[in-house]
């Protein structure tokens, strides 16, 4: 009986003993994934319909879309008969524009609804209350780089936004635009290329002239020469 207890007790240590060896030469996650897990196929990564933008565990794919999960975003989405309109929460005049214009802005860049109608008519209406030139424009240093990458983005819909928001921008600050416009011009320039978006990028490049004044011909031609300004 003491030799079974004496070998019971060895087995117990050897086995004490390499499981301390395994821990220390191969070091354990802090949070184990359970064993029957299923792992994700490559194919869900490619294929954009499997996310579902209000699941627990999505993650937010920008700072709109964080921010209006968190409630952050002072309007909301009403459906209509014949169309859809935005509700806000409180008059849009009363709510500061740092940084709601800038978050408004990132969310130009999502292909989610309804992400993508409340960011581009929330930007939209936001730059229609009274006082909007003096409280954009000192946003301009932080609203360009956002509008840059809305106009760099593969989807068509989202550089479609990407245009009408600059062209409403433009119309609210005017020459306060052209400091930065050169930043955007080679974006537009690009798409000008696209027999899709000619026409629709040379209405644009026209607005930016009719608002933002002379100057803004030299600037666009130093980018887009072959542009043709609306003036005599």
């Amino acid at each position: 009986g003491s030799n079974a207890l004496r070998m019971s007790s060895h087995i117990q240590i050897k086995a004490k003993t390499a499981a301390q060896k395994s821990k220390t030469s191969s070091p354990l996650p802090c949070s184990p994934e359970p064993a029957n897990k299923p792992q994700p196929k490559p194919s869900d990564k490619l294929n954009p319909k499997t996310i579902d933008p209000f699941g627990a565990y999505s993650r937010p794919t920008s700072a709109f879309a964080a921010t209006y999960a968190k409630g952050g975003i002072p309007c909301r989405l009403v459906h209509g008969s014949v169309k859809h309109k935005l509700q806000w929460e409180c008059l849009p005049e009363t709510v500061p524009f740092d940084p709601l214009l800038v978050t408004l802005a990132e969310g130009l860049r999502e292909t989610k609804h309804p992400y993508t109608f409340v960011s581009k008519e929330g930007f939209r209406e936001l730059l229609l209350v009274d006082g909007a030139t003096e409280k954009a424009i000192p946003l301009l240093p932080r609203l360009i780089p956002v509008l840059k990458a809305t106009l760099a983005h593969t989807d068509d819909e989202v550089f479609g936004r990407g245009l009408d928001a600059l062209v409403q921008l433009s119309a609210v600050v005017g020459p306060s635009l052209n400091d930065h416009l050169k930043h955007l011009l080679t974006n537009l320039s690009r798409r000008l290329m696209d027999k899709k978006f000619r026409e629709k990028v040379t209405v644009t490049l026209q607005k930016l002239e009719q608002y933002g004044g002379k100057a803004t011909v030299a600037i666009i031609k130093s980018k887009i020469p072959t542009y043709c300004s609306i003036s005599p």
